[in-house]
């Protein structure tokens, strides 16, 4: 099972200092149009052969997203299976990150 972090507990995360690895994994005119500070853009159609560029610094919290929170389930679960053990999916994606904690990145 994948756990989901909500946009309130990363935005929270984030806030208090905790090193946090994130993972776009749209397409990239998806990224162009609104993306997460600092976020890698790993395409999930591109994941698999990608993976060694996901290099997590020790301890830091991996978090994948996407529009709505569905391809980044499958990527965290992917990333499970090729051995990065505890990714998050973020719940709601970039959409609800918009929402509920940054209005100001635009919602397509």
């Amino acid at each position: 099972m994948v756990f989901q972090i909500s946009p309130r507990e990363l935005a929270d995360a984030i806030a208090a200092g905790k090193p946090v690895y994130l993972i776009d994994v749209r397409k990239p005119w998806e990224h162009e149009r609104a993306a997460l500070p600092g976020s890698l853009l790993v395409p999930l159609d591109e994941l698999t052969e990608r993976a060694d560029e996901i290099e997590p610094p020790p301890g830091a919290l991996v978090v994948a997203y996407c529009h709505h929170g569905v391809r980044s389930l499958s990527a965290a679960a992917l990333l499970d299976r090729l051995g990065l053990p505890g990714v998050a999916s973020l719940r709601g994606g970039i959409d609800a990150w918009s929402r509920e904690i940054d209005p100001s990145l635009p919602r397509y």
